[in-house]
């Protein structure tokens, strides 16, 4: 990261602190959400949904009709059962992937391709907030691999692949669970992207911000590259959903587990309140044909002017397609 880089984000209190102050002045609701909105004959496809935000997701979701894919690293059969005992729905199942390792991830783009499965809308939802730094197979920080890159090497092979479902009345979606915590990084580190650093605990609230910075500017070009001429093949979506109560703090040191539980408890949001951001992208008649949107918990907001610029968004993409390349991925231009 650079040095221009702190702020309310910058440790892990001062995000704690940030988080339940959101919660104390969240502006008023913009958008709705209707039990009306379904999905019937819908496939969703939810990264990281075994626990938490992505669980309840796919909960809801298959409440509502949606054929729900969870793609996950954990919890298989087990989650994807109780996904169908908590929703009625048995249009649930799940698919193996570990998003800090490239070659799984372009095994479950071919799974899903095997399937002939069309996706209607995908939801790049999985996160982690490691203890410390760790090298991915390939060599890569985990952190930056799965909370950012990988996000970008799905998508990129989804579209390649022409798995997204344009034939349907529904324009296809795709949604990233982002984080306000993307106005924090004052600059970008492009000389240092992708480049493994070793950094500890009260460093990696920081860089969360900054990868959920990259992660929004991915968004916005993205949009930019898919949709253009008034044409709107693709929505993409980004939200924050506010402080969750999750176990995504899991590896906090232990002395200071007991507290941020507590905290969580008592401040945080439960994913099933949490979720309505995500939901309302989802299945909502409103945002269609939007070429790009963002939500702060239920309410439109600009992204941060950073995410939003073109060049931002160019290099990003180039830098992103050029790591790729280095590990043998490419990608027809787009």
């Amino acid at each position: 990261m650079n040095k221009g880089s702190s702020g309310k984000y910058s440790s892990p209190l001062r995000a704690t602190v940030k988080g339940i102050s959101d919660l104390f002045k969240k502006p008023k609701d913009e958008v709705k959400l209707l039990d009306t909105d379904r999905l019937e004959g819908k496939n969703i496809l939810i990264t990281g949904a075994s626990s938490g935000l992505g669980f309840e997701a796919a909960v809801q979701l298959a409440k509502r009709g949606a054929h729900v894919v969870m793609a996950c690293r954990s919890g298989i059969p087990q989650q994807g059962e109780k996904v169908q005992q908590l929703s009625g729905s048995r249009k649930v199942e799940m698919i193996k992937v570990d998003l800090s390792d490239m070659d799984s991830i372009v095994h479950l783009a071919e799974e899903l391709e095997r399937k002939t499965l069309k996706l209607d809308i995908v939801i790049c939802n999985a996160a982690v907030v490691p203890a410390k730094s760790r090298r991915t197979r390939q060599g890569l920080e985990e952190m930056f691999m799965v909370n950012y890159l990988a996000k970008y090497l799905l998508i990129r092979l989804i579209i390649q692949r022409k798995m997204l479902n344009s034939s349907d009345n529904l324009i296809p979606r795709i949604i990233f669970v982002s984080s306000e915590s993307h106005r924090n990084p004052k600059l970008f580190d492009w000389d240092n992207f992708g480049k493994y650093r070793e950094y500890s605990m009260g460093k990696t609230v920081e860089l969360y911000g900054y990868y959920k910075l990259l992660m929004t500017t991915f968004a916005n070009e993205l949009s930019r590259r898919i949709n253009q001429q008034n044409n709107t093949p693709c929505s993409v979506f980004a939200l924050c959903p506010g402080p969750v109560n999750t176990n995504i703090a899991r590896e906090a040191p232990s002395i200071f587990a007991p507290l941020l539980k507590l905290i969580f408890s008592i401040f945080f949001r439960s994913p099933k309140v949490a979720v309505r951001p995500l939901i309302y992208f989802s299945c909502s008649s409103e945002p269609e044909g939007r070429p790009i949107d963002y939500l702060f918990l239920m309410t439109r907001k600009d992204m941060d002017e950073k995410s939003m610029n073109m060049e931002n968004g160019r290099k990003l993409w180039e830098l992103s397609e050029k790591l790729l390349a280095e590990h043998g991925i490419e990608f027809q231009s787009l």
